[in-house]
């Protein structure tokens, strides 16, 4: 099983057709989206690839991912700073990258190609969206 993570995805779920077909509507749309998705335009998704093989898409298979999400750095409290000196910790930033273990159940049949869409929350990171994206091997025969 592979895995690969990327990050800052862009999410524009019907951006085209609301801008072109219906422009007077977008700002409902986004208003609808942010609350009952809790997502708003250009917020960040942190984008993971998973590879199983045939066998495991069809009876199932659980998925043990570590995603990389920004957070609060633990040293200095996101101030970025430690008195009048720079945090070396996160170099002035504020944030520190940290690995969040994620216990993902594939269920049996999934299809290649598939999306799975959801938000984790950790106290040092807050709400972090998630789309882990499934790719099903071809059989070696």
């Amino acid at each position: 099983m592979s895995r690969s993570y990327r990050t800052n995805v862009p999410q524009s779920c019907f951006a085209d057709e609301i801008a072109i077909d219906f422009p007077a509507v977008g700002r409902v749309v986004a208003g609808i989206r942010d609350a009952f998705l809790g997502e708003t335009e250009g917020s960040d998704v942190v984008a993971a690839d998973v590879s199983v093989s045939r066998r495991e898409a069809a009876g199932g298979h659980v998925v043990h991912l570590a995603l990389p999400v920004h957070g609060t750095c633990p040293a200095c409290g996101g101030r970025g700073e430690s008195w009048t000196e720079v945090c070396t910790a996160c170099d002035g930033t504020g944030t520190s990258l940290f690995n969040h273990p994620v216990r993902l159940a594939l269920p049996a049949g999934v299809a290649d190609g598939a999306t799975f869409r959801f938000r984790l929350m950790s106290p040092q990171t807050g709400h972090v969206r998630v789309e882990v994206r499934v790719a099903v091997q071809p059989s070696l025969v």
